[in-house]
């Protein structure tokens, strides 16, 4: 079998699994998304050489406890802080141009707030104010593949200025206004047509913040791969790689989309 046909056939799978998953139940999301952690912490703990057992252990509680306290306020905001603390470090991490080691204090901090919060935050993003609405994890997703599909496309066709060219020499800034572009009229349909969203804006506001945060999630999981000299983080994937690989974009950005919600429904 060959390259392409293999990437193909693990893409249209793995594309299957995840919104069957999440169109079923919010308990098949929690167990997909539960798994996907798992695989996620057996790369990542090798990436950043961390204890496995223990990472496994403690985060597969972590997750086990919380996946469903979304009503709980307290849980919600404090997740929703740490994460984003985390990110703000993370950032830091990116452009920081002196090449640094992470202390493993830190690595386990990042462990929670750049892996396990998020994967927790993924189950709280769909629960909507009638219960858990699939549409709105499903729109995300959508806009993250439009964001990458439009990103290289615009890149490859008229793109000249390198984005970041140490970690990730084929983006450019063309192509990722590009992303921005087509994810907003992205955001704009789907809002339109597919969520019947009373509040257009708010669509539109989550596609920026998508194209923004996707990239720069993306940017983040390949410095540490670079720094520990990987091409992929597993090999899970024929093709695609591990399932960090798929998922680099939507756990950086899921911390910044439940940020603007709570800030709505705090002014609202």
């Amino acid at each position: 079998m060959n390259e392409t046909l293999k990437r193909a056939l693990s893409g249209a799978v793995y594309i299957i699994l995840l919104l069957s998953c999440i169109f079923y139940s919010k308990e098949s999301l929690s167990i997909l998304f539960g798994v996907f952690l798992l695989i996620g912490i057996y790369e990542f703990s090798k990436i950043i050489a961390i204890n496995l057992i223990a990472s496994i252990l403690i985060s597969g509680l972590t997750y086990f406890f919380l996946w469903d306290r979304n009503s709980n306020e307290i849980i919600n905001n404090g997740i929703s802080i740490f994460t984003i603390l985390i990110s703000i470090y993370l950032l830091y991490f990116l452009f920081q141009k002196k090449e640094s080691k992470i202390n493993n204090y830190t690595k386990y901090l990042v462990l929670f707030g750049y892996l396990v919060f998020p994967f927790i935050l993924i189950n709280y993003i769909p629960m909507g104010q009638n219960g858990y609405n699939p549409k709105i994890l499903i729109s995300i997703l959508i806009l993250i593949w439009t964001n990458d599909t439009f990103a290289y496309i615009v890149g490859k066709s008229i793109g000249r200025t390198k984005l970041f060219p140490s970690i990730s020499p084929k983006k450019t800034i063309e192509g990722f206004l590009g992303g921005i572009l087509f994810s907003i009229i992205s955001g704009y349909l789907l809002a339109v047509f597919f969520i019947e969203a009373k509040l257009i804006y708010i669509w539109i506001v989550i596609s920026i913040i998508v194209s923004i945060f996707s990239t720069l999630g993306d940017l983040i999981e390949s410095k540490f791969k670079r720094l520990a000299g990987v091409k992929d983080s597993g090999k899970i994937m024929p093709g695609h790689g591990g399932i960090l690989d798929r998922l680099d974009s939507i756990i950086f950005v899921i911390p910044f989309i439940n940020l603007f919600y709570l800030i709505l429904r705090y002014v609202s």
